[in-house]
């Protein structure tokens, strides 16, 4: 029988987390269930950033930081249980055969008929008392009380464009500038700058873009937890594993100038020849690895001084050391080592992966962040992105304009001699990390026949047109469909995170059936292919207004674990489990520039597809697990390309004239 595995959010509300110290390969299948949100199906969804054009509001509603203005935004509903069902129904019908299908709908509406019935009151009298039922709940059950590490299984990388440094003077330049753009972008969301965007007639919710900057989650056995530090003035430069303390401001609140920043990294380079004790790599581990040896780390006052310290920055850079680039393997080693850092002996000590924002820098021409995904989903880091990287081609000066008056330089934050048993969790997470950076594996796509103008001309949406190619190339190699997950914003409510979109569909699985049969026609595949696209728009059209499947159903588990109530028979049930095991987990980060996301995959047997469709080439990064024998990104990246050519060569011989004889 299969083995079925539920999602991680499911396993981490129903039973702790055993001591660990040791990974092994049998819990590596977080994915993170927020990666992002999809951003061009649906108008005005995304911002296009322009700098110096702000003049809307925020608000943030009261889980972290606050800002000036209340929005006007929804209420989180509770949504019908029947409704969700049907739903539900219609996502698991692809993945069990029809014998399976018979049993599940006995098995739901068994559960609507009686537990769901009970649970679903619960959960609507607490729908009745809070603007957002799911909010905090989602931050502690997804995230907080999550134990895998955070690096691979939870931290996505940014890239930025690649770099060429003609020496070590100009890296440095472009890292002070870079630093210096942050700040200016952190003045934006102080202001309340942040433009209010509108999805149809309902504000989207902007207090996400206060929760990333001085935010650092803390490792605490069984459930971590946040803490906030949006009135911070520094940022916490890390090179050769050692940590200083580096002032953005002057004594008056001035940012400093790029140039004056640029000295003080000078000073913190000349000051290090020598590589430092690699405490950054203990946050790479295991959240109760990590716990323990916090634990003892902060009994020393010097220790717990300085972790405080580096807890509080606006945000960590990391000052990397130079790592050759393979011939044809740039864009692959640039999103890895933004990742997890490329191990041990490379940078991964050169990191705190508990703070939400890590810019990276290597005098390699690799640049990116490293993100902790708790506090907020990643359009304020795809932002902050495009806006830092539009300022600097646009204006050869940037940085320039700012206070030179130093109130004091770099400080360097010491931490107290390594004694036995903090070395002994040195030596697990080591191991650890590079353990997960062998077995994790890359393959960045750059596809450069088309891109989303095409698409946008064959009448199609582009996020649905590419969710469909990723379904089909997964068909061509397993020969069996795949539960799909991408993540629609849920930014119209206060303090929204996301909902699920279930690519996997009745449509879609009919079409990768005609798409890989001799004996369908031409009209008969492109009339497949449309159906599955649109099928996708529908699901994700409602996902973004709150209409889903997958939190609701969280929501009623949840209801019974909070009131000690057992958990029904249908959250193990085959269309449920298999439902959830997400061998294909997606999200499109779209921008301009060549840049793109990446992240570890979904489970032990599936692939993790981060996806940025540019108006003339796609460029999708593909991860997976080097220890399955089933998957191989080198695959899944050929089968995609041939996915890809295969639905534009049906349209484009579909959509030929016909003759007038």
């Amino acid at each position: 029988m299969h083995a079925y595995q539920s999602a991680p959010v499911e396993r981490t509300i129903q039973t702790p987390s055993s001591e660990m110290r040791l990974l092994s390969n049998s819990n590596k299948v977080f994915w993170n269930l927020t990666k992002l949100s999809i951003s061009n199906q649906t108008p005005n969804v995304l911002v296009k950033l322009q700098p110096a054009s702000y003049r809307s509001k925020s608000t943030d509603g009261g889980d972290g930081p606050e800002a000036s203005t209340k929005q006007k935004l929804l209420t989180y509903p509770v949504l019908p249980l029947n409704e969700t069902l049907q739903r539900f129904l219609l996502t698991a019908q692809p993945l069990l055969t029809p014998s399976e299908f018979e049993k599940q709908k006995k098995i739901t509406q068994k559960f609507e008929e009686n537990e769901g019935e009970k649970l679903q009151s619960l959960l609507e009298e607490v729908g009745k008392c809070e603007k957002n039922w799911l909010a905090h709940r989602w931050l502690t059950n997804a995230y907080l009380k999550y134990r895998d590490p955070v690096t691979v299984y939870v931290s996505p990388g940014m890239t930025f464009p690649y770099q060429q440094f003609k020496d070590m003077r100009e890296y440095v330049k472009y890292t002070a500038q870079v630093i210096y753009g942050l700040g200016e972008f952190k003045g934006i969301v102080d202001a309340g700058e942040i433009p209010i965007v509108k999805m149809g007639k309902n504000e989207l919710d902007n207090s996400q873009f206060g929760k990333v900057f001085g935010t650092c989650r803390i490792p605490i056995r069984g459930t971590d937890r946040i803490v906030y530090n949006p009135s911070s003035n520094y940022v916490v430069v890390i090179y050769k594993n050692h940590f200083y303390k580096l002032s953005l401001y002057d004594s008056e609140g001035n940012l400093l100038t790029s140039a004056t920043l640029a000295k003080q990294l000078e000073e913190i380079r000349d000051a290090e020849s020598n590589v430092g004790v690699p405490y950054g790599v203990l946050t790479t581990d295991s959240r109760d690895n990590w716990a323990e040896a916090y634990e003892q780390l902060v009994k020393n006052p010097e220790n717990a001084a300085t972790i405080k310290t580096i807890q509080g920055a606006l945000f960590t850079v990391s000052m990397d050391e130079c790592i050759d680039l393979k011939p044809g393997q740039e864009t692959n080693q640039l999103i890895l080592g933004l990742i997890h850092g490329n191990g041990s002996r490379v940078n991964s000590g050169n990191r705190w992966m508990d703070k939400t924002i890590q810019l990276v820098v290597n005098p390699n021409g690799n640049v990116g962040f490293t993100y902790e995904h708790s506090p907020a989903e990643g359009q304020p880091i795809a932002m902050m992105m495009d806006y830092v990287v539009k300022k600097m081609a646009e204006d050869a000066d940037f940085g320039s304009c700012g206070s030179t008056n130093v109130e004091c330089g770099p400080q360097k934050l010491s931490f107290a001699p390594l004694n036995d048993c903090v070395g002994q969790w040195l030596f697990y997470a080591n191991r650890n990390i590079d353990k997960l950076v062998n077995d994790l594996q890359c393959n960045v796509l750059k596809f450069p026949c088309y891109g989303k103008n095409y698409i946008k001309k064959q009448k199609l949406g582009p996020d649905s047109f590419v969710q469909m190619a990723l379904q089909l190339a997964f068909y061509k190699i397993h020969k069996v469909p795949a539960a799909q997950y991408e993540s629609a914003h849920l930014r119209i409510f206060e303090n929204g995170r996301t909902e699920t979109i279930r690519s996997c569909s009745n449509e879609s699985l009919a079409f990768c059936k005609a798409m890989t049969s001799s004996s369908a026609s031409l009209q008969e595949k492109a009339g497949v292919l449309r159906q599955a696209v649109v099928a996708h728009q529908q699901y994700a059209k409602n996902a973004l207004q709150g209409i889903g499947v997958d939190r609701h159903l969280l929501g009623l588990k949840l209801m019974a674990l909070e009131n000690n109530l057992p958990v029904p028979e249908f959250y193990s049930s085959p269309g449920y489990t298999k439902s959830m095991h997400f061998r294909v987990s997606t999200s499109q980060v779209a921008t301009l520039y060549d840049a793109f996301m990446g992240y570890g995959p979904a489970t032990d047997d599936g692939y993790a597809s981060c996806y940025n469709p540019r108006d003339d080439d796609i460029i999708v990064a593909i991860t997976c697990w080097r220890y399955n024998q089933d998957t191989d990104p080198d695959k899944f990246a050929k089968a995609l390309e041939e996915a890809f050519l295969d639905m534009q060569s049906v349209l484009e011989q579909t959509n030929k004239p016909k003759s007038k004889l």
